[in-house]
């Protein structure tokens, strides 16, 4: 008996292992808002770290996160560190790679808990009338750990509702 119950569990073990290998060796998550402001007031709030603590959906996750902001002020080189006792917030690092007023900015994303991951992070802002419509992507190589994870948890939904978030508190502060 117990000799079946250990094979029955060996076959759901490497089927569960199997199915991760199956999954993208790729993800990408993004989120689209329509925003009644100009690109280029838009592009000052994300470009700059100082002004996240007013829209980021994480810089709320954890009051007594420790933060520091070096390297250039705002745009290319600008760096963002953090440590939070949060398991959601973690640790980690951004800095910006790419800032092509007002269009884009390229972040990008290293974490180290609580699970070390490195991704890309990007703005996209294209004007549409008085509008602009912002795009917040994240995209990333998917680890076979992560394609485990993936099957327990959906990254869409988990990230995807940060990134509507704080894309409507962008769309707040941008329209004042």
């Amino acid at each position: 008996m117990i000799e079946t119950i250990v094979i029955i569990i060996a076959v759901l073990l490497a089927a569960l292992l199997i199915y991760a290998a199956t999954k993208p060796d790729i993800f990408r998550i993004w989120r689209v808002k329509s925003i009644k402001a100009s690109p280029d007031r838009i592009f000052a709030l994300i470009n700059d770290f100082h002004n996240w603590d007013a829209w980021s959906p994480y810089e709320k996750m954890d009051p007594a996160m420790k933060r520091n902001i070096s390297g250039t002020p705002r745009g290319k080189g600008a760096v963002y560190e953090w440590e939070s006792n949060s398991s959601k917030a973690g640790i980690g690092r951004m800095e910006i790679i790419e800032s092509s007023p007002p269009s884009k900015i390229a972040i990008q994303l290293d974490l180290s808990k609580p699970f070390e991951s490195c991704s890309i992070v990007e703005f996209k802002l294209e004007t549409k009338g008085d509008q602009t419509d912002v795009t917040w992507d994240m995209h990333g190589t998917n680890s076979y750990i992560g394609k485990i994870m993936e099957i327990f948890c959906d990254r869409d939904s988990m990230v995807g509702n940060d990134f509507e978030e704080g894309l409507v508190n962008l769309k707040t502060i941008a329209e004042r």
